[in-house]
């Protein structure tokens, strides 16, 4: 081993917590929370920034979106395309964002979870608010830069924004160990309660509460528990319930329509279609029939849901059965989790607001002290310009009797003379005693001769007087509280006047939604399966003014409760188990369902074995048959399950169930293969095996030849078995042992 080497021994758990640690801080501060001041996470401020930086501002034309999410992963933010462009779609997209930040240009997805199109054809620019409320004092030192990830580029630690934006387009993202959901809020509202915190910082979250109404959707909605936000908005954390608004329209011949115009916030996307099959579901189970058609009339326009009823239909109880038994109601989660000061914090609404002044009257400060400097720069150059007017003969001469550009300067800053030819002593002594500074002798040896006019000369010392204006105004500024306070609330205001909208969620105390389902009632039904595997639920009193013709047309026919299941055991092996509740109740004549739609049962892959209730199956002993011979007997009780398929056994490659017959007092088992090969002998010879076992040999096949048929005799001498419409003795096949070549019988 090298000298210069060692090796550093350590227990290997405190590696992997130390990793976990900087690596879960990496996701939550880095990646998935906004930061309090400016409402943003690292993906959203570096794309807003990256678009600053590439110029494509609100009145410019719009670039590809394949430019933008190139030009923030090569320069800001190394982790992937897709989550960059997905920060970029959600900026964009009005349903989501109480304020979008992007102006985007082509298809962005829609409220009913259509993705957006690719990037390379998408296109997108900085929305105006964005450009003036949050990226316009970058250029005047208000925000620290940092170095980007390879220390090439710079980039704002955070952008200077003017709004509480954390508040008004909310933020929700997973970390590790924790997640944060921050509803949208009206801009106009929030802006008041700043103003209002501004005025008394005492204030309590209930007098915030008086501006701030509670959270405004984009989509809408109700928000019905208004006595409870007071608690939430003060710790962060609890559970908004939200409702659609649903409205009743006239229709033709006096019928009437439920009109659902509004969504809660949470059913965006992929859950309207949810919500559409929760309704088609009460309808098929007859939770109402009420309903006659369900129509999605959405548009851009905005949300139409059309629920067509029955003349005099409950329209009352119908609203109030879609808000509990679908999700036109909701809970929106609020955990208001945010960085501020480099940490996590679950805030509330006065903490948030608390945090936003902060950080304005900070950017404010460093606004207006960048400010100033550059006024008083402007100040000490005029001041050296209208005092070179004064004496401008003397300066001509020194500049036409100076040897260099350097000789020059060195006259008007420090009054030296030597090397300089004068006209006369007069001037080399008025000369002498000149005495501007370096960034004045710079400004009138690069000013122009027309600046000597007298208009330019009048204009100069009038911006001069304006330069003084602004230097007092801002060092009032810089200097009293409330002098920057008013700054703050005037920029605030002008935001509200151009960006605030009205109100779109209605914010009130509602009574809970009331539906008494009508109390399920236990009873006695039949159900019907024919060949093909349509199935259906008939009164046991139409079965009985029917049963002839029910025997003959049906399959399967099964008395059992409504309670009950079907077992279905197919030649895969598979156990599906269907709810006789889900059968639809029909007349005798109805066609029926098919067994497909109301279980996993694939009938163009597999076919029906064994057919009987649950009820019966698990109170018996079932044999197994399978096509290449193996015989086990398992108990009914293995196939009590509550998922809706099982496996029912285990089959070898290429094998599948021949047979499956509920044992009872038989003593012989008879199978029958393809070949005409029969074989007979005792039942007790099969043992009986869990459901995952192959089970034993009954008989040896020759290549080719798989069981046909399978039967269980009580008594050989007294019974048949059918074959071929033909009766043939079960004594005639001679008894043998199990696992035997069998014999081939003459018909």
């Amino acid at each position: 081993m090298n000298k210069e080497e060692q090796i550093l021994r350590t227990e290997y758990s405190e590696i992997m917590q130390k990793s976990y640690i900087d690596y879960a801080m990496s996701v939550i501060i880095s990646r998935a929370l906004p930061d309090v001041r400016d409402g943003l996470k690292p993906v959203q401020r570096r794309t807003l920034y990256d678009m600053y930086e590439l110029g494509i501002r609100y009145d410019r034309p719009y670039r590809k979106c394949a430019r933008i999410v190139g030009d923030t992963m090569g320069k800001y933010h190394p982790h992937g395309d897709s989550s960059i462009y997905e920060a970029l779609v959600v900026m964009a997209q009005e349903f989501k964002k109480e304020l979008p930040l992007v102006d985007g240009h082509g298809n962005f997805g829609s409220i009913e979870g259509d993705g957006a199109a690719a990037m390379r054809y998408t296109e997108a620019r900085l929305a105006k608010v964005t450009q003036e409320a949050f990226l316009s004092d970058l250029d005047k030192n208000v925000v620290n830069f940092m170095p980007n990830f390879d220390e090439t580029e710079k980039e704002p630690e955070v952008l200077p924004v003017r709004i509480p934006n954390l508040l008004v387009n909310g933020s929700d993202g997973i970390a590790v160990g924790m997640a944060t959901s921050i509803p949208p809020h009206n801009l106009g509202e929030v802006i008041d309660a700043v103003k209002a915190y501004m005025k008394n910082d005492k204030i309590t979250t209930q007098e915030l509460m008086t501006y701030v109404q509670g959270p405004d959707f984009p989509t809408g909605g109700i928000v019905i528990n208004k006595n409870e936000l007071v608690q939430i908005y003060e710790s962060g954390q609890g559970k908004i319930k939200l409702r659609g608004r649903v409205c009743v329209e006239k229709g033709k011949g006096g019928k009437e329509r439920l009109v659902i115009t509004e969504i809660p916030y949470t059913m965006i996307g992929a859950n309207i279609g949810k919500f559409l099959n929760d309704i088609y579901t009460l309808v098929e189970t007859k939770k109402t029939t009420d309903i006659v058609d369900i129509s999605n009339q959405s548009s851009k326009e905005g949300i139409r849901i059309v629920l067509e009823l029955k003349k005099n239909a409950d329209t009352d109880k119908l609203i109030n059965m879609l808000y509990k038994k679908t999700r036109l109601e909701d809970t929106f989660g609020v955990n208001m989790l945010a960085v501020a000061n480099g940490r996590p914090e679950t805030l509330g609404l006065k903490s948030i607001i608390e945090y936003f002044l902060d950080f304005q009257f900070e950017i404010t400060t460093r606004k207006y002290r960048t400010m100033l400097e550059k006024e008083l720069e402007k100040k000490e150059i005029q001041e050296g310009l209208i005092k070179a007017c004064d004496v401008i003969d003397l300066i001509i001469e020194i500049l036409r009797g100076s040897q260099n550009l350097k000789q020059a300067k060195a006259c008007l800053v420090d009054g030296i003379t030597e090397g300089i030819r004068f006209k006369t002593k007069t001037s080399q002594k008025a000369a002498s005693r000149l005495h501007f500074t370096e960034k004045q002798a710079t400004a009138i040896l690069e000013m122009r001769l027309y600046k000597l006019i007298g208009l330019e000369i009048a204009a100069l010392e009038k911006e001069h007087e304006q330069t003084l204006k602004n230097i007092a105004t801002y060092e009032d500024i810089l200097e009293n509280h409330s002098s920057m306070s008013k700054v703050i609330e005037k920029e605030l205001n002008a935001l509200k006047k151009a960006y605030g909208v009205p109100r779109k969620t209605t914010v009130e105390n509602a009574a809970a939604a009331v539906y008494e389902e009508k109390k399920f009632e236990e009873m006695e039904v039949i159900v019907l399966m024919d060949r093909f595997g349509y199935c259906k639920c008939i009164d046991p009193a139409a079965y009985e003014r029917n049963k002839e013709a029910a025997d003959s047309e049906n399959r399967h026919v099964l008395r059992c409760m409504n309670t009950d299941k079907i077992a279905v055991f197919t030649n895969t092996g598979r156990l599906h188990l269907l709810r006789v509740l889900d059968i639809p109740m029909g007349r005798f004549r109805d066609k029926g369902t098919p067994v497909d739609n109301l279980c996993n049962y694939d009938s163009s892959g597999e076919y029906m074995i064994y057919v009987n209730t649950l009820s019966h199956v698990i109170t018996s002993h079932l044999l197994f048959v399978s096509q290449e011979g193996y015989l086990k007997v398992v108990s009914g009780s293995e196939f009590d399950a509550s998922k809706r398929t099982i496996a029912a056994t285990k089959l070898m490659e290429n094998d599948a169930i021949g047979a499956i017959l509920p044992v009872q007092d038989e003593k012989n088992i008879v199978l029958q293969t393809k070949n005409g090969i029969f074989i007979r002998f005792l039942t007790e010879e099969v043992p009986e095996k869990k459901k995952g076992a192959i089970g034993v040999r009954g008989i040896r096949l020759t290549d080719g030849d798989k069981i046909e048929q399978a039967w269980l005799i009580a008594n050989p001498t007294e019974e048949n078995i059918v074959l071929k419409d033909k009766e043939i003795p079960a004594s005639r096949i001679k008894l043998s042992k199990r696992d035997t070549k069998g014999t081939k019988l003459r018909l």
